[in-house]
């Protein structure tokens, strides 16, 4: 029988108070979980003799917090890492179904598994239980270990934002894929997502801070330019520019910082800057 003993990691920045509802959700289905802490002071948990607690005093990034969670977990010889965020929680089923799937297929092309997330956005379901998609989001993932060995860690460079779809788009480079459960599901608070209306047209708006939209501007044409060849639509609507801003003026509060940090982060991209955000506001 295949080795379907599974770690998990979770990042946690500054989180709401219930968010230890949604790590009870899952935390029986896995053998260990690394708790990554960026906050800004330590977040006290519940008893758990599977949590491993790491506090790092300061917002290290996505990247280097998940990156931490994969190295504890082969050091210890897992081959599987679920991978989430802190406002994610699993339904009933969700894991059993990723681990009869391990044990029952060839998995060595499988570079992640994931169910489907339930989220505010407009996304139509496949009637199909299984898919592969080109692009997931990092929460929920059961990462093949092995493949990310091979292929590599996740993109430090990035600290936030645009990670999850680089790993995605070098699984795809490297011809490994990604599978998803459309048979099972957890559900993803994404935040303040709205929808607007404006001359018979309906708008999504992601409300993400001045912060999340330099990463964005910036990181996505990294993105755009190191996968244009293995996914030029998907890299063009990435990295659509006229539509975001249109957004931001429109419906969204805060505009100058925002659309003055997306002018920062196409700037910035271009002079080849990296890493966290590099102005006090």
């Amino acid at each position: 029988m295949k080795n379907s003993k599974i770690a998990g990691v979770v990042v946690l920045y500054n989180p709401p108070e219930d968010f230890e509802n949604n790590i009870k959700t899952y935390i029986d289905d896995l053998d260990v979980l690394y708790v990554i802490d960026n906050s800004n002071n330590k977040n006290k948990l519940f008893k758990n003799d599977k949590i491993v607690y790491i506090f790092n005093n300061e917002n290290i990034g996505v990247a280097k917090a998940l990156n931490i969670g994969a190295a504890k977990a082969i050091e210890k010889k897992y081959n599987w890492l679920l991978t989430m965020d802190q406002d994610t929680k699993f339904n009933k089923g969700v894991m059993k179904r990723m681990t009869n799937y391990i044990k029952n297929n060839d998995t060595k092309d499988d570079g992640i598994l994931v169910p489907w997330h339930n989220t505010k956005l407009d996304i139509v379901k496949s009637e199909d239980p299984i898919d592969y998609p080109l692009q997931v989001m990092t929460s929920g993932n059961l990462v093949n270990l092995e493949i990310y060995k091979k292929i590599g860690e996740y993109n430090e460079d990035y600290f936030i934002d645009g990670i999850d779809i680089e790993y995605c788009l070098r699984i795809k480079k490297n011809n490994y894929r990604i599978v998803r459960f459309n048979d099972v599901s957890i559900e993803h608070d994404l935040g303040d997502i709205e929808y607007h209306k404006f001359l018979g047209k309906t708008y999504l708006c992601s409300n993400h801070n001045y912060l999340r939209n330099y990463y964005i501007a910036r990181n996505y044409r990294y993105i755009r330019k190191k996968y244009y060849d293995i996914a030029p639509e998907y890299c063009e609507i990435l990295t659509h520019l006229k539509l975001r801003i249109f957004r931001i003026v429109m419906f969204e509060k805060d505009k100058y910082r925002k659309v003055r940090n997306i002018i920062r982060g196409i700037k910035d991209f271009k002079k080849g800057v990296i890493g966290k955000y590099p102005y006090k506001n």
